[in-house]
């Protein structure tokens, strides 16, 4: 970006050498000025900008002309978590449109939230890459966190212990009630569990423990 100039006019200045006509590139940067309101800083110049507030110039002119494929490093650096999701939003919107997009990040909650496949490079080497759910299904363990208020949880625990691999859950419920973090062996099934808490009591928690990005990243890791 240009210091000195103008953010409105560099930002057709930066429109003009993708290609956009002048007046077109004016018309549709007055739209995403409105729509990020930000349209109080066309006449301002780029040095009065924060790191937000230029990222968000720096992301109009980026996506203006409609490109089919998009690479962004770290796209929510800088933003607080209300500007985030507004970026967020038209990622997600620009790759319904039919554009790809290709994004480096360390945050692997912006993984869990935009990606479809991903590839994950430690040390300059590409330890993990595919469909980020068929990842998570292969990294799964077959564990269920539970919850389930009961009147005799003595009995179910013991009975719980008996059946399955058991431990302490991670995991935090509102209320006294039995927690438990079950893990299933290849023969057992979900839906048995259940019913067995269900006999037993009210459930108020039953969840297949599904692995997040870090958890995988961190595993692919240590494992390499």
């Amino acid at each position: 970006m240009y210091p000195k100039m103008k953010i409105g006019e560099q930002a057709i200045y930066l429109a003009q050498l993708k290609g956009l006509d002048r007046s077109v590139a004016k018309s549709e940067l007055n739209k995403w000025f409105e729509k990020f309101e930000i349209s109080d800083w066309w006449d301002k110049k780029v040095t009065e900008l924060s790191k937000g507030m230029a990222q968000k110039v720096q992301f109009i002119v980026t996506v203006l002309h409609k490109p089919k494929l998009l690479i962004f490093d770290e796209p929510f650096s800088g933003f607080d978590p209300i500007n985030a999701n507004l970026i967020k939003d038209e990622i997600l919107e620009l790759r319904k449109q039919g554009a790809t997009v290709i994004f480096s990040t360390h945050r692997m909650e912006s993984v869990e939230e935009l990606c479809e496949d991903i590839a994950l490079i430690n040390k300059s080497n590409k330890i993990l890459d595919g469909k980020l759910d068929n990842i998570k299904a292969k990294f799964k363990s077959n564990t269920f966190e539970i919850a389930v208020n009961t009147s005799n949880v003595d009995h179910l625990k013991n009975q719980l212990n008996t059946l399955y691999n058991t431990s302490t859950p991670t995991f935090k419920t509102l209320g006294d009630n039995l927690r438990l973090n079950i893990n299933l062996k290849p023969t057992q099934k979900s839906n048995e569990l259940l019913k067995i808490l269900n006999d037993n009591g009210e459930v108020i928690h039953f969840k297949e423990v599904i692995p997040s990005a870090s958890e995988i990243f961190i595993n692919s890791v240590k494992n390499n």
